[in-house]
């Protein structure tokens, strides 16, 4: 059985009721616990001065001084308690707090709280650590807040009240709230009201949809201010100076599952509290040299699109409508005929039309991933090998197939097959898409020449659209972009590569978690 012992290291500090041996160098902060386990030799402990959150002096509760004076005074012995007091009064302790890993990439705030002999001596460590801490590049001092109290589960207050403002306090982040009274809210703030120069971030506490509305609206300040015409799809885009930080607390939260793995809110805070950075790409989405939406994680055409369709009727539902619809959307598949292009993988997006090539058929799902997107549902994600900030996306085309099969390649996302080990499914990375919808085009395409029965649906489907129960599909889907229908199904699509950055640094190892104690508690 381990017994804690104490030690003095250099005959001036100790750890307050464990043992450990402590040492501060440049990047460390290494202390070491002493056991008297026969099996088990001495546990280092060291942590990176980076990760850090913050430390402190400790002092002497005012309430605890005042009871213990008032009973000296009752029993006589107020001169001996004030002896032992001023003797005492040359001690003082000082806490470090900092990032330890949990299971399933989760962070905790801990702490170790250390004393010393003398009042200068716990100053000079104070002081160094602190010193050492300002010294790190990056960390912000001041953040830009916005809060959505109606996203997924509608707790995006209270997770940050009582999770996130305290760690950001004890670190000494200074923070301005906003609580976002409408959609679009936080979008417009920073388009046109928000004075960015004061603030060394911006951060969103909801879901993907916030965080859309975080890079809207920052991205298109950024273009604004450098004179870049946002109209135009050839045109190279200026990448955001401030950070975007995500607190999750949405139905989802894809973003946080592909950057950190997790979607835990004090990770998250951890993270933007050292001031992590992981650039990301963005998609702009164009229709005839006109701006519609940017995209950070799905482009989605057929079925995501037409789940989306149905999941915006459903909203009132809260997070549950995301299941009840994709049930539904797997006996009510539709087809599409598309002509869809992308770049050569080592040519420029900017080449001539001839460096392209087409493809062309009946398909029942295109997705463009710019990420994994993963979630809980589906812990690989959409595209597992999609690259955060490469400057590509993954093109997933599902070509005409049975629903049975297409069931299967749904199921394999939750599962760990292959989702892209079918024959109806290929993949293609690509710097820049055009996808244009069948209906666009003349009828003597041999190709995407439709049967009979298939040609009188497209006939009455707009007269029986709202009407399901007869049958007919309607002539083509709507894109799913990032949670948001677009208006428009021709689109053209360009990857702007790592045009924002995120408080985040991927998705660390799981060797560097398998070993820790059990998960933390949310």
């Amino acid at each position: 059985m381990e017994r804690p012992v104490k030690l003095l290291l250099l005959s001036e500090l100790r750890v307050r009721n464990v043992g450990h041996e402590v040492s501060l160098c440049r990047s460390l902060l290494t202390w070491k616990r002493r056991t008297f386990s026969p099996f088990r030799a001495s546990v280092c402990h060291s942590v990176p001065v980076s990760e850090i959150v913050a430390v402190r002096e400790e002092e002497e509760e005012d309430t605890k001084k005042e009871e213990e004076e008032k009973s000296a005074r009752e029993n006589g012995s107020w001169k001996k308690i004030r002896e032992r007091r001023d003797k005492e009064s040359r001690r003082l302790s000082f806490t470090v707090s900092y990032v330890e890993r949990c299971r399933q990439h989760r962070w905790r705030c801990a702490h170790v709280t250390f004393t010393c002999p003398q009042v200068a001596l716990c100053h000079r460590w104070v002081n160094t650590i602190g010193e050492q801490l300002a010294a790190i590049s990056g960390r912000p001092t001041r953040l830009l807040v916005y809060i959505n109290p109606y996203g997924g589960k509608r707790q995006a207050k209270r997770v940050y009240k009582q999770k996130v403002a305290p760690l950001f306090a004890l670190a000494g982040v200074g923070t301005h709230v906003i609580v976002t009274e409408y959609a679009n809210h936080a979008r417009d703030h920073l388009r046109e009201e928000a004075e960015l120069e004061k603030y060394d971030g911006v951060v969103c506490v909801g879901g993907d949809g916030m965080f859309s509305e975080l890079v809207h609206g920052l991205v298109w300040r950024t273009q604004k201010d450098g004179g870049v015409d946002v109209d135009g799809p050839q045109r190279t885009l200026i990448a955001c100076s401030l950070r975007i930080g995500i607190i999750p607390a949405g139905s989802t939260d894809c973003i946080c599952f592909a950057t950190v793995g997790t979607n835990d809110p004090v990770t998250s805070a951890l993270h933007i509290i050292v001031g992590d950075s992981q650039p990301m790409d963005v998609s702009s989405v164009h229709r005839d040299d006109t701006f519609l939406r940017y995209s950070v994680s799905l482009l989605g055409y057929g079925f995501y699109g037409d789940v989306l369709t149905d999941s915006e009727r459903k909203r009132w539902m809260g997070p549950a409508r995301c299941s009840v619809c994709q049930d539904n959307k797997t006996l009510l598949l539709g087809r599409a005929g598309v002509d869809q292009t992308d770049p050569k993988e080592d040519g420029d997006a900017e080449k001539a039309e001839a460096g392209w090539r087409s493809i062309r058929g009946k398909f029942l799902a295109i997705n463009a991933a710019s990420m994994s997107c993963a979630c809980p549902r589906s812990p690989k994600g959409l595209s597992p090998a999609a690259h955060l900030a490469d400057g590509t996306a993954d093109l997933i085309l599902v070509r005409k197939c049975s629903r049975v099969n297409f069931l299967r390649h749904l199921l394999r996302h939750a599962s760990k097959d292959d989702q892209f080990d079918l024959s109806f499914v290929e993949v293609h990375r690509v710097r820049r898409f055009r996808f244009t919808p069948r209906h666009c085009h003349s009828d003597s395409d041999s190709d995407l020449e439709l049967d009979p029965l298939e040609g009188r649906r497209q006939i009455f489907g707009q007269i029986c659209r709202d009407h399901p129960a007869c049958g007919c599909a309607p002539a083509f889907s709507s894109w799913n972009c990032d949670g948001e229908i677009l208006p428009h199904a021709a689109i053209d699509v360009r990857v702007h590569c790592q045009l924002i950055r995120l408080f985040a640094r991927g998705i660390e190892e799981a060797a560097m978690f398998d070993e820790l104690a059990p998960a933390c508690s949310a």
